[in-house]
């Protein structure tokens, strides 16, 4: 254990290398083995370029000597905020050519978040997009490098702007021999937590545990060479990257797709053109898609599976998904802490419409436990808690927190869950102080600090209320400063010049004289939450 990055205790690293769980395989050398086997057939697929999987391996090598050039060298952290195009892969790869660690991020992070990731992971270098979905990116690069000394390069897809590299230059790059010394269980990419913090934590996965995940995920769906796999979400979600995801795929010898948003209708020509087998969504788009689906014209004959996950689908719904597309569907329950529970694909319509699956591995370990940490007899509530193979033991530089985030070894997930006797969870709500807004994790605590530095709030209270589009919407409990109070457009307009996602948005507002408190004095959020329930009702 270091103070960065808490290792699998060696008895259980043993047992799962001798169980074959662990291969001792790292990313590059993952590459070089699907290249040898897979070398012509189409790897990626995005709206401008197709590329084999040779193409990828050698865009890579290219890539990754550039970076070399640069002095991005082994261990070194390097932040990753692309769309859903094959630079990303080819750059993903190129930093495990180094022996460089990518750092995760979204599209839709501003600069709160990313000046936060940049001084936690102490990156060196930010790659991102010169303009996307009409945000321009390297305003956003300029005032982060600013802030954050570690950070010596930002790299360009697409126009670098004065001051900035171009991605191309790394691409024009001439290969050579590259000597990684990446150890299987080495550090290979920090993803993000929800969290329910402050600010976002990071996920630290090794070789290993990784490429385990994406494994054992794609022999749940059956993908082989014939799979094609079709990227909606964004790419850096560990959803999309690896449930079974990019990684999945590229482990069968398919192709995977990468589509530049989630337009139904725009995806739906991506699956009839592209003959797509396989793809991911989220709550939120469900409806739209089912909609969609019913009306469109395109040829949808060749999907086969449809993954829907990143927030609790509710059973009307995945009722309607059943009935409505012609093909399985597969409700997907995972964290990028690791545990990752799918249904199968040969489950009852019924199981497949009312429960969230059951852990991918026979190795997973489960306890559904109260709020003694005393397990709760099957089918009640109680807080999902796990370890296994590719559950961490720790957070990425959060000792503190990791000291109450796990008990016995065991990750204390938050969710609240039922588990049927057939292992399969019912996922019925969380413990954790943070909404699930359409997929997307929204900290309470870090939302209510910046609503309290608004001049016109004296005390800001962030719950989730169910919504059947979004999963959870955003509710704000507000105590005016003054006789002005603040209306939900002064406040979204402020959180948004405050640098947050546009994600952790306010859905709604509610003004009060004053704030419901417990005895020592904490916002009393259990009072809130039946405030917020008899208006509902």
């Amino acid at each position: 254990m270091t103070a960065d990055f808490v290792a699998w205790p060696e008895a259980d690293a043993a047992r799962y290398r001798a169980a074959g769980y662990w291969r001792g395989e790292p990313f590059a050398r993952f590459l070089q083995r699907v290249t040898g086997e897979f070398g012509e057939r189409t790897a990626l697929v995005d709206d401008r370029v197709r590329l084999t999987y040779r193409e990828l391996a050698e865009r890579a090598r290219r890539v990754a000597c550039g970076l070399r050039a640069l002095g991005v060298a082994a261990g070194d952290r390097v932040l990753v905020q692309l769309p859903n195009r094959t630079e990303f892969a080819v750059l993903w790869f190129a930093l495990h050519e180094l022996g460089a660690v990518p750092v995760h991020t979204q599209p839709g992070h501003r600069h709160a978040e990313m000046i936060h990731l940049a001084r936690l992971s102490q990156a060196v270098a930010y790659v991102i997009p010169d303009v996307h979905a009409r945000f321009d990116y390297r305003e956003l690069a300029s005032l982060v490098r600013a802030h954050v000394p570690s950070l010596r390069h930002v790299i360009v897809v697409g126009d670098p702007g004065g001051g900035f590299l171009a991605f191309d230059d790394l691409l024009s790059t001439a290969p050579a021999p590259m000597a990684n010394g990446s150890r299987p269980g080495d550090l290979a990419v920090l993803l993000l937590s929800g969290g329910t913090t402050g600010q976002p934590k990071l996920v630290p996965r090794t070789h290993d545990d990784y490429l385990y995940n994406a494994r054992a995920a794609a022999e749940v769906c059956g993908l082989d060479e014939d799979s094609v796999y079709l990227a909606v979400l964004p790419v850096a979600f560990n959803f999309t990257m690896s449930c079974p995801g990019v990684l999945g795929v590229l482990g069968a010898g398919g192709t995977v797709v990468l589509a530049d948003n989630p337009d139904p209708s725009y995806c739906f020509d991506l699956i009839e053109r592209e003959r797509v087998t396989i793809t991911a969504i989220n709550p939120l788009l469900t409806p739209v898609w089912l909609d969609e689906a019913i009306a469109a014209a395109a040829d949808l004959s060749s999907l086969e599976v449809l993954q829907i996950g990143g927030a609790r689908l509710s059973d009307d719904l995945a009722r309607q998904v059943v009935e409505g597309f012609g093909c399985t569907l597969q409700q997907v329950f995972g964290m990028a802490e690791g545990l990752l529970c799918m249904t199968r694909l040969d489950d009852s319509p019924e199981v497949i419409g009312t429960t969230q699956g059951k852990p991918v591995s026979e190795a997973d370990e489960v306890r559904v436990v109260d709020e003694c940490g005393v397990g709760v007899p099957e089918g009640c509530v109680g807080e999902l808690l796990t370890k296994g193979p590719y559950t961490l033991r720790g957070y990425y530089r959060a000792t503190e927190h990791n000291a109450t985030a796990f008990v016995d070894g065991f990750y204390r997930t938050g969710d609240l869950v039922r588990r049927l006797p057939s292992g399969h969870l019912v996922v019925v709500g969380r413990s954790k102080d943070q909404i699930n807004r359409a997929g997307e994790k929204i900290s309470a605590p870090e939302v209510e600090g910046h609503l309290q530095a608004h001049p016109a709030v004296r005390l800001a209270a962030l719950l989730p209320a169910p919504d059947p589009v979004l999963g959870e919407r955003s509710v704000a409990f507000i105590v005016p400063s003054g006789a002005c109070a603040p209306t939900r457009e002064d406040l979204v307009t402020y959180l948004t010049a405050c640098g947050l996602a546009a994600y952790k948005t306010l859905d709604e507002v509610r003004l009060l004289n004053e704030m419901p408190s417990t005895p020592v004095g904490k916002t009393d959020k259990r009072e809130l939450s039946r405030l917020l329930a008899g208006a509902d009702g």
